[in-house]
């Protein structure tokens, strides 16, 4: 799984993108929200450490998930 941080213009959020190997779209959603139903997407349990990880990357930096 791959993630990407999408930066926003004026009223547009930053958003969170999270692709599969094939990199297909498999979740979107807004920075500034809690994250849930990451069950869905098999990050269940690892909140904690997705918020480190998405506090740290850069935006339009495509990244390699290992969690």
């Amino acid at each position: 799984m791959f993630i990407l941080k999408v930066k926003g213009q004026a009223k547009i959020p930053h958003y969170i993108q999270l692709r599969d190997e094939n990199f297909r779209l498999i979740a979107y959603f807004r920075v500034d929200r809690p994250l849930v139903n990451l069950d869905k997407y098999g990050l269940a349990g690892k909140e904690e450490e997705l918020k480190k990880v998405i506090a740290e990357l850069e935006y339009g930096k495509m990244m390699k998930l290992e969690l």
